[in-house]
């Protein structure tokens, strides 16, 4: 499955390895949640939207610091003042949790960004911006899955354990978003060096 563990452990060593070289707080941040492979990210997201009571989809510099704690990232107030400051672009006092994972995310090459659209597409059968069980259906064969062939798990089991690893952790609903996908691959990306290595990984992945 692409995003492997093989590369999820290279990802966190570079990231620990990175992380004593670096003084900037945003990138610091970033790799702490790297360190903990594809999905630290996304699970910095969950956090943030579990302390988000009143679904703003905003956060208080004191649920922000709440929500890191939460995740255990290690940060002294300083340095949490600061990374709020910058994404607290108006000063309102609030930060845009989206605004500030897009941030978060590693930044990504076009080159990469559009293989990454290609595999959506393809996989997003009627062509409506989500993937769900039944664009997987001529697309992804589950008769392969081991689980499937020791009569554990039906066709559609397969099917949600597969969507499931894209999926928000925080909000799995079966349904897979542009945003989920490309936030999924802005982790596996980041520990792939070339674009010329991730585009190959990607096109032998999806058949594309």
């Amino acid at each position: 499955m692409p995003g492997t563990a093989r590369h999820d452990r290279e990802m966190a060593i570079q990231a620990k390895r990175n992380l004593s070289k670096t003084t900037d707080p945003v990138e610091r941040l970033r790799l702490q949640c790297l360190a903990r492979g594809s999905a630290g990210i996304k699970g910095l997201g969950r956090v943030f939207r579990i302390m988000d009571d009143d679904n703003s989809r905003t956060l208080d510099f004191k649920e922000f610091v709440k929500g890191l704690n939460d995740y255990a990232v290690m940060i002294d107030k300083e340095e949490a003042q600061e990374i709020f400051r910058i994404f607290d672009k108006d000063g309102s006092g609030t930060i845009d949790f989206d605004e500030f994972l897009i941030t978060l995310r590693p930044p990504m090459s076009n080159a990469r960004k559009e293989i990454i659209m290609q595999a959506f597409r393809k996989l997003d059968k009627t062509g409506d911006g989500v993937i769900t069980i039944e664009d997987l259906r001529g697309v992804y064969n589950a008769k392969h899955h081991p689980k499937y062939q020791n009569g554990d798990w039906t066709e559609d089991q397969v099917f949600r354990a597969f969507l499931d690893n894209f999926d928000s952790p925080y909000d799995k609903d079966g349904k897979v978003t542009t945003e989920e996908f490309m936030n999924y691959y802005a982790g596996v990306s980041a520990s792939i060096d070339t674009d010329v290595y991730f585009i190959i990984m990607m096109k032998n992945a999806w058949k594309l």
